[in-house]
């Protein structure tokens, strides 16, 4: 059931007197747009089927370094193959949040580009970007296409090594300075807003500690027992709660 006019009032009125916003965004939002869920339910055990070896498995580290074919085709079907699905409306919505100046950047651990591709700026990305490819060996840099086109494990046409994802793989720490960065930007944050996960995953533990504010908002399909931490609590699919939040403000800019 979506939060009633007051509840979104009130949400609209803390984004719209704040003057840093930054948007935490998490896996429900990825799920929200359609994208499958490698790691829940049938689907994971679909892929053990396939593949003989767990999601974790296959996008291990290990696996990359010592089974790089296996990983590949495994990478190029299950993950590569769901860039054809678009945003959704939760980050279509984020973005024009932040072209209205309500939102200043956007955290994620989820690698597809889905806040670039909805059109968000300011983006860190702390799992980085399947987008970005490079040359084990010499460095060169490689398109997304250039990765998903080739026939077995893709090499660099420069030194013929193989190339790689500019993701962290499971068993990879992320990258300090772009932990840094992360935490500077929570860490100025007035409202810290986040969006489809809880407030014990990772991307939380991880950067909540650093939050100096007082409005830490938080808008996620499932209660859970740690909601009670957060200072404004929405337990609805993001997408939604933001389409009516939109709805709301667009009604408020009609009414002056």
């Amino acid at each position: 059931m979506l939060p009633d006019r007051d509840i979104l009032k009130k949400l609209q009125k803390i984004l719209e007197e704040s003057k840093y916003t930054v948007v935490l965004g998490g896996y429900g939002m990825t799920v929200e747009s359609g994208y499958p869920a490698l790691r829940d339910g049938d689907v994971s055990y679909d892929i053990e089927q396939r593949y003989g070896y767990s999601t974790d498995e296959l996008m291990h580290s290990s696996c990359f370094s010592t089974r790089k074919e296996l990983f590949y085709e495994f990478y190029r079907n299950e993950i590569l193959s769901a860039l054809q699905i678009p945003p959704g409306k939760g980050y279509q919505i984020v973005a024009e949040l932040q072209k209205r100046g309500l939102v200043q950047s956007i955290i994620t651990k989820r690698f597809f580009g889905l806040s670039e591709r909805a059109g968000c700026e300011n983006v860190i990305n702390l799992y980085g970007n399947v987008y970005e490819n490079y040359c084990t060996h010499c460095g060169r840099k490689y398109s997304m296409e250039y990765v998903r086109d080739a026939k077995k494990v893709p090499l660099c046409e420069s030194c013929h090594m193989p190339i790689r994802p500019n993701i962290v793989l499971i068993g990879e720490a992320i990258d300090n300075a772009v932990m840094t960065r992360a935490a500077a930007e929570v860490e100025k944050a007035d409202v810290l807003l986040i969006l489809g996960t809880k407030l014990t995953s990772n991307l939380c533990r991880q950067l909540t500690g650093y939050y100096k504010g007082k409005k830490l908002i938080l808008i996620t399909l499932y209660p859970h027992y740690s909601d009670q931490l957060a200072d404004f609590v929405i337990n609805e699919r993001v997408d939604k709660t933001l389409e009516a939040l939109m709805e709301c403000m667009n009604e408020s800019k009609e009414n002056e």
